[in-house]
């Protein structure tokens, strides 16, 4: 449907848009509920032998797997060329949206939109995919779909199936952030004891409770004049009353005192004038009020912010520089709280420099210097990077090795000769549970669970947005759910300009706020990153686009004005 038609539908189809959004969910939270029963699950198969993975099955196989798309047509269809036999033999592994036991059956609306030139038993596929016209925020190009490489390499280095394979498996945009979500959350939260010197940026794993009243007795709110009853007041003798003194005699009616803010009001004081309002004539030693005094002025009553029992925070907060000081108002020492996450960051790739300009084919590593500080503002604990380059067994090494609950690959989630991050899975025998989003840039993301109760896996595409997708997509709801930080609600904006989709897939672009819109960034293909460096927040785009002043949800970034607070600020 164009942009037009989906405008001029709104009103009548936004309610079965929301509806079929929350159908994704649901699914997703199948998919979560069926990892904590710990059900059966499809799992890599194991290589042939050591280092190496099972072949495909080519047009020239004796025995072809049954296509969990559709069932097979009466009608014998055209013999297919090499690369679209290849894409039916992925469509037939075992995916996430294939998975029964996860909720995800080959008819499931999860699933993305065909693909123009994939496989179907009643038609040859297409030669190429269909073109995208290029707007402002133009779509990804087929370079995306075909790598992870940051660099780009070209279709003619890697196996013909492969942006069919990513294409047949992805898992739609939503269902994949809310399946992220729901398996951090199905981790069970260890709660420790935090000094409050040491809780900031931690998720409160109970409630605090006041401890007592607050104030805990009747304290004024102003510097002034203690008085009691009508007047005009006698000055009692004496130096008055400052704050952190004990308990002091009664104020008879007719008298007043003078009293410094914060202190404890003395019995039968009625009121406080401040100073600014109050006028002391000492000759005769009585005080009188420039305006009218009202009995309980400028006094905080006992109790006025809670009372002892009262719940002050509920449990899932993040704990702020105003959470501790509330906590040490309310007489805490230490606060319960679930501890960050752990993250190790695996970056991959020979191709990449840690310094100097880009030469002789070698390009500067950018995530490398980007994810650490970005997951830090999620609320991680964020290991220095590791750059292991283009090897299979280091890369094997670093996944069975560590104790994080959460690693990140950077590049190598396609199926090129040194994308070894899906073999490498295979032979540890890892729960691949997403295998490709149905988004732009980054669709060829992954997650996957190395054991059973063990670490979870993102796998980031090695282009820098489409990085920056995946980690929006699966490693923020994923790290969110670990830490039991509360779910963000979701806000929309219009967008000021048209903004073209792909046919199929979500897209994210970068926007910056203006005023009470959005707008899109240039500079959004899947390896730049001019435009996210500028912008404070990434619109989700549905497939076909939308037309301007139409309302898209919009991804806030972790230093973005708009967003709640995070703790990156701080550490």
């Amino acid at each position: 449907m164009t942009a037009h038609g989906r405008e001029a539908a709104s009103a009548d189809g936004g309610r079965s848009a929301e509806e079929e959004r929350a159908a994704e969910e649901e699914r997703a939270v199948d998919q979560a509920l069926a990892l904590v029963g710990h059900k059966a699950r499809a799992r890599h198969r194991p290589p042939e032998g050591p280092g190496e993975t099972p072949p495909k099955p080519t047009p020239s196989s004796p025995v072809s797997p049954p296509s969990p798309v559709s069932p097979p047509s009466p009608v014998s269809p055209p013999s297919p060329s090499p690369s679209s036999s290849a894409a039916a033999a992925d469509s037939a592994s075992a995916g996430p949206e294939s998975r029964p036991e996860l909720g995800l059956t080959p008819s499931s609306p999860a699933r993305s939109a065909p693909t123009p030139g994939a496989a179907t038993p009643s038609s040859p596929a297409p030669s190429s995919p269909a073109p995208v016209v290029p707007p402002l925020a133009a779509p990804a190009s087929t370079a995306d779909s075909a790598s992870s490489r940051p660099h780009g390499a070209s279709s003619a280095d890697r196996p013909a199936s492969s942006p069919h394979a990513h294409r047949t498996g992805a898992t739609a945009w939503h269902a994949a952030r809310a399946l992220a979500e729901r398996l951090g959350r199905a981790a069970p939260l260890a709660a420790h004891r935090f000094p409050l010197d040491r809780a900031l940026g931690h998720v409160l794993a109970e409630a605090v409770v006041a401890l007592t009243d607050l104030p805990s007795f009747d304290t004024s709110a102003m510097d002034g004049w203690a008085v009691a009853g009508p007047g005009p007041w006698t000055v009692k003798e004496g130096e008055g009353l400052l704050a952190g003194r004990g308990p002091t005699e009664p104020l008879p009616d007719g008298q007043a005192l003078r009293i410094a803010t914060g202190a404890r009001l003395p019995a039968g004081a009625t009121a406080v004038i401040r100073s600014e309002h109050a006028h002391c004539d000492e000759a005769r030693r009585l005080l009188y009020a420039g305006r009218e005094v009202v009995q309980g002025q400028d006094i905080r009553p006992r109790g006025q912010e809670c009372r002892s029992g009262d719940e002050l925070l509920p449990a899932g907060t993040v704990v702020t520089p105003p959470v501790l000081g509330l906590a040490a108002a309310a007489g805490y020492d230490a606060l319960v709280a679930v501890p960050r996450p752990r993250v190790d960051v695996l970056v991959l790739g020979d191709e990449l420099l840690t310094a100097g300009l880009p030469h002789d084919g070698l390009i500067r590593d950018a995530l490398g210097p980007m994810l650490a500080p970005w997951l830090r503002a999620l609320g991680a604990e964020v290991a220095e990077p590791r750059r292991l380059g283009d090897d299979a067994g280091a890369l094997r090494q670093a996944l069975v090795s560590s104790d994080a609950d959460l690693i990140l690959t950077t590049g190598g989630t396609a199926a090129g000769p040194v994308d070894h991050v899906h073999p490498v899975l295979a032979e540890i025998g890892a729960d691949l549970l997403v295998d490709g989003v149905a988004v732009r840039p980054g669709h060829p993301m992954l997650l996957a669970r190395l054991t059973e109760g063990g670490p979870c896996l993102v796998g980031l595409p090695g282009n820098p947005l489409a990085a920056v997708s995946g980690l929006l997509t699966l490693a923020e709801p994923l790290l969110r759910g670990i830490a039991g930080r509360p779910t963000q609600d979701r806000y929309r904006a219009p967008v000021r300009q048209e903004v073209h989709g792909h046919p199929h897939d979500t897209r994210l672009i970068p926007v910056v706020h203006r005023e009470d819109s959005v707008v899109p960034l240039h500079y959004n293909g899947p390896a730049m990153l001019r435009g996210i460096a500028a912008a404070d927040g990434l619109a989700v785009v549905p497939p076909g686009g939308v037309r301007s002043g139409t309302e898209v949800e919009i991804l806030d970034l972790p230093w973005a004005s708009a967003s709640p607070w995070t703790e990156g600020c701080f550490t």
